[in-house]
């Protein structure tokens, strides 16, 4: 099976992050697919009633991390 993947990576304030969060996580409650679009791609993708969570945090001298991450 081939692998896509695509990853996106932006600077913007914390308040912004959050609004797409929830943006996120709204669209995951309503919806039975997530919806991407990156580089005049559109992809939708289906995600079942139930998936795995896990959260990453990564405590370095001059970098925080935290990962959010969804699989089924």
């Amino acid at each position: 099976m081939d692998i896509l993947e695509i990853e996106r990576k932006e600077t913007m304030s914390r308040e912004e992050a959050a609004r797409r969060l929830r943006e996120f996580a709204d669209n995951l409650a309503r919806n039975n697919d997530i919806e991407f679009e990156r580089g005049g791609m559109h992809m939708k993708i289906h995600v079942p009633d139930e998936v795995h969570v896990k959260v990453e945090l990564e405590l370095e001298t001059d970098e925080r991390e935290l990962e959010i991450e969804l699989s089924w």
